[in-house]
C-alpha cells in the first residue's frame, strides 16, 4: 500500500547544546527531509517546558519556509486558547505565502492545565476558547472584513488585508481525537498500538463521510484526507546499535516530557520533575509495544510494512530527533529511513 511520510517534532531541549546550534541543526534536518521526499513536517507547541524549544512556532516555521522547496509544514498543533485570533490569521497568511502555499494548520486546545494557568487562563475555559478562536480563524481566512461577537472576543468590521495563498485556506489538521477530526473534516494524526489503528481509521472515515456535505464543514477542499499515526523512530546500521542508543535517548525524553518543565525535585537538586508520558521511562515496554520503533532499516521497514498493510491509514509520521539524540545520530537515522524504507512504499 502506498503511504505518505511525515515528521512530528517536539524540538526538545538538548542539554549542553547552545540554543542557536539546536535551531541550526534542526533546520538542517528539515532541509534534508525536503530533499528526501517527506510529505510534511509537523511542529508541536508547548510553553515553559524543556519539551519544546519552539513555543513560537511561526518564528521557526518562517525559517523552514525559506530553507525548503517542497515539504509541507505547519503546527501540530497551535494551542488556540493561547493565540489571539487576529494575529494568528495574519501569521497563517504570511507563512502560506512565504512558502508558496505549503502551510498546514494543526489546531488544538492544549491538555496541560499548568500551561493555561501560567498564561492566566482558567483551564476549564480551554474548550470554549478553542471553539471560539477556531471559528474566528476559519472565518477570517475567508473574508475581507471580520465582525464577531463571542464570549472572549468581539470584532466590529475589522479589515483583513492578508489572504492565504491556498484557497479557501491551508488544510486543517487535528491530533489525538478522531471523533472531532472526522466530524469536522480535518486531517488526523494520532497514536495508539497497531492493533487499535484499523478501528480508528474506520471510525474517522465513517464520520468524514457523514459530514462531507455539511455547509459548515472545515476543509471542504480536501477530497482525500490524510489519516495517520506517530511513532518515535531510531534507525542504525544494526538492531543492537539502534536499541542501545534509543534506550539512552528514551530516558532523556521521559525527563523532558513533564509539561511544567524544571521544578525542584524532592531532594532540592533542581532536576526535572518526575512524571511524563503514560509509558514512563520504561524503554523496554515502549519498544515492546512499538511506541518506540528502534532497529536496522530491515527491522523498521518490517514494522512500516505491517503498518501499511494493517492500519487502514494513508499517512505515517516519525519523530526522528527526541530525547538526547545528537544531530549526527538523528541525521543518520533519517537518512537510513529515507533511502532504505520509504522507497518501498512510494506510490506507483
Amino acid at each position: 500500500m502506498a503511504i505518505e511520510f511525515g515528521i512530528f517534532d517536539h524540538l526538545e531541549r538538548r542539554r549542553g547544546v547552545p540554543l542557536d546550534q539546536q535551531y541550526r541543526e534542526r533546520l538542517e534536518l528539515v532541509a534534508f527531509a525536503d530533499r528526501a521526499g517527506f510529505y510534511g513536517y509537523h511542529l508541536a507547541e508547548h510553553h515553559q517546558s524543556p519539551l519544546c524549544m519552539a513555543p513560537s512556532q511561526n518564528v521557526f516555521l518562517a525559517s523552514v519556509a525559506q530553507r525548503t522547496e517542497r515539504i509541507r509544514f505547519g503546527s501540530l498543533v497551535y494551542l488556540l486558547p493561547m493565540h489571539h485570533p487576529l494575529r494568528l490569521i495574519e501569521e497563517i497568511c504570511m507563512l502560506d505565502n512565504l512558502s508558496g502555499g505549503r502551510l498546514q494548520v494543526g489546531v488544538g486546545r492544549g491538555i496541560s492545565p499548568l500551561e493555561h494557568g501560567f498564561w492566566g487562563h482558567q483551564p476549564d475555559e480551554a474548550k470554549e476558547r478553542f471553539d471560539e478562536t477556531l471559528d474566528i480563524v476559519v472565518r477570517g481566512l475567508t473574508t475581507e472584513t471580520l465582525s464577531y461577537r463571542g464570549k472572549f472576543y468581539e470584532f466590529d468590521r475589522v479589515p483583513l488585508e492578508l489572504t492565504p495563498k491556498q484557497k479557501p485556506y491551508p488544510p486543517f489538521w487535528y491530533a489525538g481525537n478522531v471523533e472531532f477530526a472526522g466530524r469536522n473534516g480535518m486531517n488526523f494524526l494520532g497514536g495508539g498500538g497497531l492493533r487499535s489503528l484499523p478501528a480508528t481509521a474506520a471510525r474517522y472515515r465513517e464520520l468524514w463521510e457523514e459530514g462531507r456535505n455539511r455547509e459548515d464543514r472545515i476543509n471542504p477542499h480536501v477530497l482525500e484526507p490524510r489519516v495517520g499515526s506517530v511513532r518515535h523512530l531510531f534507525l542504525a546500521d544494526t538492531d543492537e546499535q539502534a536499541v542501545a542508543i534509543a534506550r539512552r535517548a528514551w530516558h532523556a525524553y521521559h525527563l523532558n516530557f513533564p509539561k511544567r518543565g524544571y521544578e525542584e525535585s524532592a531532594g532540592g537538586d533542581g532536576r526535572p520533575a518526575t512524571g511524563g508520558p503514560s509509558l514512563g521511562g520504561d524503554f523496554e515496554f515502549a519498544h515492546r509495544v512499538e511506541a518506540c520503533v528502534a532497529g536496522s532499516p530491515d527491522t523498521v521497514g518490517e514494522f512500516v510494512s505491517r503498518y501499511a498493510a494493517e492500519s487502514g491509514m494513508n499517512y505515517f509520521a516519525g519523530s526522528f530527533q527526541w530525547g538526547d539524540l545528537t544531530h549526527p545520530e538523528a541525521l543518520h537515522s533519517m537518512e537510513l529511513f529515507a533511502s532504505e524504507v520509504m522507497p518501498k512504499f512510494a506510490a506507483s
